[in-house]
């Protein structure tokens, strides 16, 4: 028997028995629970994964580490994705989970405190605000949605129901980042007129055919308010990334990180500066032959006022000199400051390294998000903030999608006249009888 054979069993079992529940009843409001108030140093927090696998399951793995945390229920459409994180459950408490079919089954328990959100990006943001709506605090993957209007409706959604929510932009918490960050906002470069942000995308998912849908796998389920397509077995897990039906390419996969420094460096404190007006070019020019429709080569300039300055970002095939990926701040005499996940530079106006400086430490960022759960504070990446930057994101494929220069209304929270507005970057009908839920 395979190793994993009577694990699999359990899932379904576990499945089966969930399921034969009934029919899912509406939400329940957060005002038809008790709400959290804050625990004692001392207690646990139970937790839910919704999602399994990939950073769902890294983050429910990084969680399981702390004594204060214990995770009570497993949910995912897909039972194989579920295997291993249920075992590792299992083994760790000596019980094993309850696991969910229907995210919703979940949200109806009172003694979940919070959930892991680890669904593709298409799924956040109605599994996001139901848990907000079930007086569930979450911790939720990066970027927060798939277009611009469910970021809105998400963090309209945590400010009525007041969640502690912490965003998987986890570099706010590194060394190399806060260092970096540290250096640029007490104003040690100088005025800073540019910042680049960059990622580098070779990304293949292959070609496949329309294909009857596993066993294992609730396809009408995983598409959800996406519209519906044949399963291609190349456009689900992990690749949805690459797929704009599911995700928005690396712009918003790696922009979300990149940008976020740029956007936090130039801000003064979580209430994040935002461009006034973004331009893009570039397509799916360098992959052929290969069924992801997100594109490989995307140049954006952002323009912002007060402070007055200029933010470049690069998806490209290379960038000479540099790391893969970056930020970059860049001061009005020259010099620069460069990070990456790894290091971090000081550069004069010729490329000659100058000394650094150390910020304080700051703590563990799942850490922080389990303390602040407790204590009822604001983590740094909170999703006021993020959404900020996942707005930022979205932005760029508007102008990209749209081939309009977008503008945008950080008072109205909305992009400014038509342009940008007929995109997937910026709204979609959610395909019945999903509907995004009003806040």
């Amino acid at each position: 028997m395979a190793k994993n054979s009577l694990t699999r069993r359990e899932v379904l079992a576990k499945a089966g028995s969930m399921a034969a529940a009934g029919a899912v009843a509406p939400i329940a409001k957060a005002s038809g629970f008790t709400m959290i108030k804050g625990h004692s140093p001392n207690d646990k927090i139970v937790l839910g994964l919704i999602g399994c696998g990939g950073m769902g399951a890294s983050n429910m793995r990084n969680l399981m580490n702390f004594s204060d945390i214990e995770v009570a229920a497993l949910c995912d459409v897909d039972t194989n994705r579920a295997t291993n994180d249920f075992k590792d459950v299992q083994n760790k408490y000596g019980k094993a989970p309850d696991f969910y079919p229907d995210y919703r089954h979940m949200l109806e328990r009172k003694d979940i405190d919070a959930v892991i959100i680890g669904t593709p990006d298409h799924w956040h943001a109605m599994t996001f605000i139901n848990a907000c709506e079930a007086g569930k605090d979450s911790y939720c993957e990066k970027p927060i949605s798939h277009n611009i209007q469910e970021a809105v409706r998400m963090a309209s959604a945590q400010r009525r129901y007041k969640r502690v929510v912490q965003v998987g932009t986890w570099q706010r918490s590194t060394k190399e980042f806060t260092d970096a960050l540290a250096y640029v906002k007490a104003g040690k470069l100088g005025k800073i007129v540019l910042c680049r942000a960059w990622i580098s995308d070779g990304t293949r998912i292959g070609k496949a055919k329309p294909s009857a849908v596993p066993s294992n796998l609730d396809y009408d389920f995983w598409i959800g308010p996406a519209k519906m397509v044949p399963y291609q077995s190349n456009k689900v897990h992990w690749n949805w990334r690459w797929v704009l039906n599911t995700g928005g390419g690396l712009t918003t996969d790696w922009g979300v990180h990149m940008m976020d420094i740029a956007l936090l460096g130039m801000s003064k404190g979580l209430d994040l500066v935002m461009p006034t007006e973004v331009s893009a070019e570039g397509g799916l020019f360098a992959i052929s032959d290969d069924d992801r429709d997100a594109p490989d080569t995307i140049e954006a300039v952002y323009r912002f006022k007060d402070p007055d300055f200029v933010m470049h970002w690069s998806v490209g095939r290379d960038h000479p000199g540099k790391p893969g990926h970056g930020t970059e701040f860049v001061s009005a005499d020259g010099k620069t400051v460069r990070v990456w996940r790894g290091g971090w530079v000081i550069l004069d106006s010729d490329g000659k390294e100058l000394p650094k400086e150390e910020a304080p430490a700051v703590s563990d960022h799942w850490r922080e998000w389990v303390d602040c759960v407790k204590s009822r504070g604001t983590p740094k990446a909170d999703l006021q903030s993020v959404a900020q930057t996942t707005i930022v994101c979205h932005l760029s494929n508007a102008a990209l999608f749209s081939g309009e220069k977008v503008r945008w209304d950080k008072s109205a929270m909305d992009i400014v006249g038509g342009a940008g507005k007929n995109t997937s970057a910026y709204h979609r009908e959610y395909r019945k009888p999903w509907k995004l839920p009003e806040v």
